[in-house]
């Protein structure tokens, strides 16, 4: 898996904030745009691509530019023609990238900022970068997929496993990558019986700088029947070397651009890393036991959740002598997505490594098919 120096290409300062209508990306068969009449950069750039496997449009004028600028994919900008079309003042939308031959001067950071850019990369530093940013592309104008988090109101409400069934059954229908951020948790990879498969962890990517390619990462990680897993190993090794914020959210992006449904397990205690992942996902999911001790531990979660997400859903796993689901979500004041019945067998079943779903008929996998179902259309897609 490829990465790149954090030198090879640099952020222009406000973009995380900019503001505006996003467009989204292009649709199969368009290709990525380059708007330049520097020839040698042209050169530099078409050599990349080819590297990639991706075939350019290339727009040698503004006016050809701005006609193809909504519809690609990804918008390669030249140095030598970021001032001219940031005076136009384009409409803001995704992947845009300002790149030239390094170093590049400050007057184009300031034009990348009137674009909207999200980068400036300086070739040939940033090569294996946009080799990687065109192999994204190359995945057929890929949507970003849709990404649930899932986090327990309280210690052992079954978050984890909960989560390891919300993946298993989104991987019956299309890849799925499941992502361990609770590294206090059980092993997401020993929880789905992943642990003996070959692959990377959680530690070969926390001193990761760059972009990360989605089709290299998904590739390096431990993966069976269309489920990738990217957890943090032996018992222990996770709590040793975490990941920084910056580093999850690239992971996250990845796998967002890799998967047709990304799962990530959450912890309790939402620290920046988790805050800033929660933020990115469509939904998160409070898992939360039906008793009244459960229920006043998940009231703090969610109102923490509520600081980092304007959209939270509930599970309640129930007991024989407990609140009802309904009477849960009342008090936490949030929708049901599912309730389910505490089984004694889903631990077996872990236990002897063969996942928390065993069958597609029991109680977990009609849960996880329900808050699934809530979420994706028929075709795999967020539902809006």
């Amino acid at each position: 898996m490829s990465t790149s120096s954090s030198m090879s290409h640099r952020p222009v300062p406000s973009a995380a904030n900019r503001t505006g209508p996003s467009g989204p990306p292009g649709p199969v068969g368009i290709r990525p745009l380059l708007a330049t009449c520097d020839e040698e950069l042209l050169g530099d750039v078409l050599r990349l691509a080819a590297a990639a496997g991706v075939q350019l449009d290339v727009a040698h004028d503004p006016g050809s530019a701005a006609r193809a600028w909504a519809g690609a994919p990804v918008v390669l900008v030249g140095a030598d023609q970021a001032a001219t079309l940031g005076e136009r003042r384009p409409a803001r939308r995704d992947a845009v990238h300002v790149v030239g031959r390094g170093p590049v001067d400050d007057p184009v950071f300031r034009s990348a900022l009137a674009l909207g850019a999200r980068e400036v990369l300086e070739l040939p530093d940033a090569d294996a970068w946009l080799v990687e940013l065109l192999a994204d592309a190359a995945d057929g104008g890929r949507t970003v997929a849709p990404t649930l988090g899932v986090v327990a109101g309280s210690g052992g409400a079954g978050a984890s496993t909960f989560a390891a069934a919300l993946a298993l059954g989104a991987a019956r229908a299309a890849p799925a990558l499941l992502l361990d951020l609770d590294p206090w948790g059980p092993g997401l990879d020993q929880l789905v019986g992943f642990e003996e498969l070959p692959g990377v962890r959680w530690d070969g990517l926390v001193g990761a700088e760059g972009r990360l390619g989605s089709r290299s990462l998904r590739a390096a990680l431990p993966q069976r029947d269309g489920l990738a897993v990217l957890a943090w190993g032996p018992a222990g090794a996770g709590t040793t070397s975490l990941p920084t914020a910056g580093v999850a959210v690239e992971v996250l992006s990845a796998a967002q651009r890799g998967s047709d449904v990304v799962v990530v397990d959450l912890p309790r205690a939402l620290d920046q890393v988790a805050t800033e992942t929660a933020a990115r996902c469509d939904v998160v999911v409070l898992v939360c036991e039906s008793s009244v001790p459960s229920v006043a531990a998940a009231g703090k979660v969610a109102a923490h959740l509520r600081r980092a997400h304007s959209e939270i859903g509930l599970v309640v796993r129930t007991t024989a002598t407990s609140l009802g689901p309904d009477q849960v979500a009342e008090a936490l004041d949030l929708p049901l997505l599912a309730h389910y019945p505490t089984r004694r067998r889903v631990a077996e079943q872990v236990d002897l490594g063969l996942g928390p779903v065993r069958s597609p008929r029991s109680p977990l996998a009609r849960a996880a098919r329900e808050v699934l179902a809530g979420l994706l259309d028929d075709s795999g897609r967020r539902r809006p």
